[in-house]
């Protein structure tokens, strides 16, 4: 088996490089989503809202920034283009919306759809030992299901 710079499997690394890129797309959609949630909120929940948004966001870019350090630290090259977010999203984007519960909604489906590729990650990365990546994946998918249960608890919504 021919391994990398790091040790790890080579063909099972490029696929987690496509994989990771394919996740750094839907974040970015995600990140953008949260801005114009936040820019655009109305109603008696505005104040509470856009401070979460905001706070939502700046993970989010946190998160996009670690996912491309890892492209790079596995030897991909990092998606960087709208060009390529939008051919790499699966993610519903959101379009001027100024209610509350389509906000909070919008969120939760968002968050479903980013675990669904972090676990096809974290599966691969597990299989190759790819601690790095495994351990990235876990945290995230650790505060994201946090998140959509305290999003989905706004709703009123049984889980």
């Amino acid at each position: 088996m021919k391994t990398n710079h790091l040790g790890l499997p080579e063909k099972e690394t490029n696929t987690l490089i496509v994989d990771l890129n394919s996740l750094l797309a839907n974040f970015q959609i995600y990140y953008q989503n949260l801005r114009g949630l936040h820019w655009n909120i109305r109603g008696k929940r505005f104040f509470d809202l856009h401070v979460k948004f905001e706070e939502l966001y700046n993970d989010s870019q946190l998160k996009i920034d670690l996912i491309a350090e890892r492209v790079l630290t596995l030897g991909g090259i990092p998606l960087h283009t709208f060009e390529d977010y939008i051919a790499s999203n699966s993610l519903t984007v959101g379009k001027n919306i100024h209610n509350d519960e389509k906000a909070i909604t919008l969120i939760v489906n968002s968050l479903s759809g980013l675990l669904k590729l972090e676990r096809k990650i974290l599966s691969l990365s597990g299989d190759v030992e790819d601690e790095g990546t495994n351990s990235m994946m876990s945290d995230f998918i650790k505060e994201q299901e946090k998140t959509i249960w305290m999003m989905n608890a706004w709703l009123e919504k049984e889980v």
